[in-house]
């Protein structure tokens, strides 16, 4: 029989030797895992069978490690650290509570590292010259609630140190195991001179038995002194800002999740992520993979909701904006287990809602999600709240009496939620009749669709949403193939039997970007030899300039916008993600040998065809597309025809 007091103590006394603990949602025990720690370079390097036996490997991903996707990153050096697990015991959850330390751990210099109104300029300009020029949806900006850790009189020894250093992340882990609630995981990760505690609200990809699901969280409601209220509740839930927020990350993670799957995946909920300080509305996502889980945590990297959108971009974006590199925020902690299979899966939340310990400093990352809607100064207060649910959980800063209502580790799982409250459980449900059955239902075999036999080449622009637009294609018979931009050679072009030219951010007008100028070349190969060409968004854009239709900038972003357009005799529901538009004069219905499908009042192109092409401006693949599958299927008829 385990002495759970004793082995932690004995745990915490030796400088040498790197544990973790982890508190999954619900369980009424703590997971110890130890083992040796071994620091890789790349995904593929963690090691999951060394001399060919199969190990249970804890792995602490940080957000670096986007390199690996050729994505854009401050390199800070945080190790992509393994601990490759000789021992995994579960551990009673009231034995651990009584074995923890909890005296406070005094902090002084608190803070954060950018000021309020700093923090609000950069996201007046993130709002104004990246989503404002076309190279985002949204995209998530962080700043650092920082402080020293007083970790005893007079000066310590370095054993003394990790000792008073351990003792903390312990104190800090039994707060979150007592005040918080609602955690994914709850989790204290200690090896020598890394340490981190948190409480995750989000599982970002599980792979288990070949099913992959991921699990979007965005949407924050802060809630007010006394607690939440129905009325409170349902105002956030009325929000347009926070709906349009949560669709446009389920977009994000559909890419990753069509990259993965094999059948794409389907979407379930709505629902409500109740902490004790904030909620958060989620959905899930599932779908087949037979990948490594490597390889799935590569594709999935990283979440949309601590990133933001189109990916790549996302990262160049938080490279020009961010003034220190993010370490382990907004990466994955992953544990891969030995399967029945002979092969691993993997669990792996999102680090957020962490507190970080170096060197004798804390450290908490917390980032806003701006979208064209965004308020400057309600994104400083969203930190803020973001900060304070972590620190008052442990105790750093004061609770609120609703968080000192205290967690029994004996009480039944059963608790009541305003997410039963029928008005608040009508508002959730009825997000869905905005979005695409296809991505909502079953999704069927598509080698008996309607273009059966037929092969398309995807132009990949910088948008994943390719991952999804192939995956229709797919299902309506196509045998589809993504290639990069920069990879696609003009015998590639001149070959595809149907060429889809992908979306993109950017100014399609600017062919100093060689993106640009590539997709232009491609385009233009295309119409000159009269070969079936299908342009979405960007492409769609580009083409028109070929036509010699005008391009201008949208007077306000349509970033995750639904519209009901018409396309070329019927009324189509679609997702918009565009900046610029191309324009004609209201009423045009040609141009040249184009058909041009336009709004009657404003002269915006929706749509064009002519010889052997079709074009789109919105995103017939997004969820926010209802009529989105049968308008792809109309337009595809059009470019082959």
């Amino acid at each position: 029989m385990t002495d759970t007091a004793a082995l932690l103590a004995a745990l915490v006394r030796d400088p040498d030797a790197s544990f973790v603990l982890i508190a999954r949602d619900g369980a009424q025990s703590v997971e110890l895992l130890t083992g040796d720690v071994e620091d890789v370079d790349l995904l593929a390097d963690i090691p999951l069978a060394p001399g060919g036996v199969p190990r249970e490997v804890f792995a602490m991903v940080p957000y670096r490690q986007v390199r690996e996707r050729g994505f854009e990153a401050q390199d800070d050096g945080a190790p992509l650290r393994c601990l490759v697990v000789d021992r995994h015991e579960h551990l009673p959850l009231r034995e651990v509570l009584s074995a923890l330390p909890q005296d406070a751990v005094p902090l002084k210099d608190a803070g954060f590292d950018i000021s309020d109104e700093d923090y609000a300029q950069v996201v007046s300009r993130v709002i104004a010259d990246e989503i404002g020029r076309g190279e985002g949806a949204n995209f998530v900006i962080r700043r650092d609630y920082t402080a020293t850790v007083e970790l005893g009189s007079g000066d310590l020894g370095s054993a003394e140190r990790v000792r008073a250093e351990r003792t903390a992340a312990l104190t800090w882990f039994r707060a979150l195991l007592t005040h918080e609630r609602g955690a994914y995981w709850t989790f204290a990760v200690i090896t020598p001179g890394h340490i981190a505690v948190g409480a995750s609200p989000e599982a970002h990809v599980v792979a288990r038995d070949g099913i992959v699901t991921m699990n979007p969280i965005s949407g924050t409601f802060r809630h007010p002194a006394g607690g939440a209220t129905k009325e409170t509740l349902v105002e956030f839930l009325s929000s347009t800002k926070e709906t349009e927020e949560l669709f446009m990350v389920v977009d994000e993670e559909l890419k990753m999740m069509s990259a993965v799957c094999s059948d794409g995946g389907r979407i379930t909920g709505p629902h409500l992520k109740q902490m004790s300080r904030l909620t958060h509305t989620e959905y899930m996502l599932r779908g087949r993979s037979r990948l490594d889980p490597r390889d799935i945590l590569r594709e999935t990297m990283f979440a949309p909701t601590v990133t933001g959108s189109p990916m790549q971009n996302a990262c160049a974006v938080i490279r020009r904006h961010e003034t220190k590199p993010r370490g382990y925020y907004s990466g994955v902690a992953a544990l891969f287990t030995p399967n029945g299979d002979g092969g691993h899966d993997v669990d792996a939340p999102i680090l957020i809602r962490t507190v970080y310990l170096e060197d004798g400093q804390l450290r908490v990352p917390v980032g806003a999600t701006l979208v064209r809607h965004s308020d400057p100064y309600g994104e400083v207060s969203e930190t803020h709240g973001k900060a304070a649910g972590v620190l008052g959980a442990i105790g750093a800063i004061a609770r609120d009496v609703v968080a000192e209502t205290k967690i029994d580790p004996d009480a039944p799982a059963v608790e009541t939620s305003l997410a039963d409250d029928p008005e608040v459980g009508e508002l959730l449900a009825s997000r869905n009749s905005r979005l695409a059955e296809f991505w909502l239902n079953p999704q069927e075999d598509g080698t008996t669709g309607p273009f059966a036999g037929r092969r398309a080449l995807v132009i990949d622009a910088e948008d994943r949403f390719t991952t999804m637009l192939a995956h229709q294609l797919r299902h309506l018979g196509l045998d589809a193939t993504i290639v990069p931009w920069n990879e696609v050679s003009d015998a590639d072009v001149d070959a595809a039997e149907l060429l889809v030219a992908g979306p993109g951010p950017g100014d399609p007008r600017d062919a100093s970007i060689d993106r640009i100028a590539r997709m232009r070349e491609i385009v233009a190969r295309r119409i000159t030899d009269r070969a079936p060409l299908l342009a979405v968004c960007l492409s769609h854009q580009i083409l028109a300039d070929q036509l010699g239709i005008e391009l201008a900038p949208l007077t306000a972003p349509h970033q995750g916008l639904q519209k009901i357009v018409p396309v070329f005799g019927e009324n189509a529901s679609i997702g918009f993600y565009n900046t610029f538009t191309a324009r004609v004069a209201p009423g045009t219905t040609s141009a040249g040998p184009a058909e041009v499908s336009a709004d009657p009042t404003t002269g915006d192109v929706y749509a064009l065809r002519g010889p052997s092409y079709a074009s789109v401006q919105g995103h017939l693949e997004s969820i926010l597309s209802r009529d989105g599958i049968r308008t792809l299927e109309r337009l595809i008829s059009d470019a082959l025809a």
